[in-house]
């Protein structure tokens, strides 16, 4: 997760590389939802599993290098919900088709992301994500991590019931993270809330 830009003047080129390779992995994470839906149609879960944990990873790391940076682009800020919101898209839309989760679930959780994208397209700082933002990022991506575990991982345990399980995990993680989106898109679209950086 991209931080806000600070717009603090630096001359130190190890600033401005890790700003560069941050901007350069939130790029990459935008092409991934595409590739991700591909494989989940393939039946290629496990390659679809490690791209996805691969684009969270990308997340994490790109707030990492933004923050040693000072603080990220502004191309950044403005780029890096909008790829999280792609990343995640994929694998919701096939969990929505499986009937591994309800669609209404699904549209509904899709409806919030664009609105907040809309909402954040026009303010000046890119709208910097709130704590209950980034909690449901985080709870998201556990949750579709738990639900896309490949089904052949647990077999060769011998143990059907463990697949089961994290599948049945995962379903519980989506719904507070469901409740979370929602009750952040208030907080980010209520006039009376505040600035947060």
């Amino acid at each position: 997760m991209t931080p806000t830009p600070q717009h603090r003047p630096t001359g130190r080129p190890a600033a401005s590389a890790a700003r560069r390779l941050a901007d350069g992995l939130t790029l990459a994470r935008a092409v991934v939802g595409l590739p991700l839906l591909l494989l989940l149609a393939a039946d290629q879960q496990g390659a679809a599993w490690f791209l996805l944990l691969l684009g969270g990873f990308s997340d994490w790391a790109d707030g990492v290098l933004a923050r040693r940076a000072g603080g990220g682009s502004a191309w950044g800020a403005r780029l890096d919900p909008l790829t999280d919101k792609i990343l995640i898209s994929a694998p919701l839309l096939w969990l929505g088709a499986a009937g591994r989760l309800p669609l209404w679930a699904v549209w509904l959780l899709l409806a919030r992301e664009l609105l907040i994208s809309g909402w954040r397209a026009g303010q000046g700082d890119g709208g910097p994500a709130s704590r209950a933002g980034k909690a449901k990022t985080v709870l998201q991506f556990s949750a579709l991590l738990l639900l896309l575990w490949p089904e052949r991982w647990g077999l060769g345990l011998g143990q059907a019931g463990f697949v089961a399980g994290l599948h049945s995990a995962g379903w519980w993680l989506f719904w507070p993270s469901l409740a979370l989106a929602l009750s952040s898109a208030l907080g980010y679209l209520s006039p009376a809330a505040p600035r947060r950086h």
